[in-house]
């Protein structure tokens, strides 16, 4: 009993320290976005008098407001329609037997080893033909498909009860109403889980949009640029828009936490 006790409290001291060094990083954030601009380079673990002047001198410098609209915007769209072609593809996959079923699963899946800088240069070419580079539906049109969105949710519905499907199509359901009414409602821990993975990869992605996007401030991460010069770099409102950027994050984790907690636990139980 007491070695039992040993290993729980090694187990939780473990896991407390872990989390103290993932945390520290983005309290550290906080903190330097709350100095005086004169504090900035401050080694004190609180910032303290707290000042609010980073944030304004960001504010002054970008459109923070519109930086985040802009953000959101692709960050949503981009992990709205990936969701929808896994759901659809993964159903196929799943539920569906055809010819060459495995291989073309395989090769499809296969596409998420290809780095995206093999791919980047066929995109932007596309792009500038169909006259979206510079713009935000160009950054999200080639993210619309994701292997790994695919992979995912087809190994929920290989596991989803085949009776519940089968007693569907005996009610005279199709297809489509079967994946709507039958199978979604029940994947929703799974869906909600893969959609704050998707929409977090969108959100913080910052290579492709700084290749289509000719302007320095489309989205958050290129307007952070806009505080690194020759000169130096503005530590203070660059933290505090830093700072902003993890609040929409932040916020959609906490609103999707009861679901992407039950989406591991039945992946447990599985």
């Amino acid at each position: 009993m007491m070695i039992d006790r040993l290993r729980t409290a090694g187990s939780h001291a473990l896991l407390a320290v872990t989390a103290v060094v993932c945390v520290f990083p983005i309290y550290w954030l906080f903190a330097t976005s709350l100095r005086r601009p004169e504090d900035v380079g401050s080694l004190s673990p609180f910032p303290w008098p707290i000042s609010f002047a980073n944030y304004t001198d960001a504010a002054e410098k970008v459109d923070v407001l519109g930086l985040i609209g802009n953000t959101f915007f692709v960050s949503t769209l981009s992990a709205a329609g990936q969701l929808l072609v896994a759901l659809l593809a993964s159903y196929a996959f799943a539920m569906y037997t055809f010819p060459c079923q495995r291989i073309l699963y395989l090769a499809f899946v296969g596409t998420w080893l290809v780095p995206f800088q093999v791919t980047m240069l066929p995109n932007y070419v596309l792009l500038t033909r169909l006259g979206l580079v510079d713009s935000l539906i160009g950054v999200v049109l080639p993210t619309l498909c994701s292997a790994l969105a695919v992979l995912l949710l087809r190994q929920h519905m290989a596991g989803f009860p085949k009776e519940l499907i089968a007693a569907a199509k005996i009610d005279g359901r199709s297809s489509w109403s079967i994946l709507w009414t039958v199978v979604v409602p029940n994947l929703r821990p799974a869906l909600a889980a893969l959609a704050i993975l998707l929409f977090i990869n969108a959100w913080n992605e910052y290579f492709w949009p700084a290749v289509v996007l000719r302007r320095s401030n489309g989205v958050l991460q290129l307007g952070l640029r806009s505080f690194m010069g020759t000169e130096g770099d503005q530590w203070g409102p660059m933290m505090a828009l830093a700072s902003l950027a993890c609040l929409p994050v932040l916020l959609m984790y906490l609103l999707l936490q009861r679901h992407i907690v039950n989406a591991f636990v039945r992946s447990g139980l599985k």
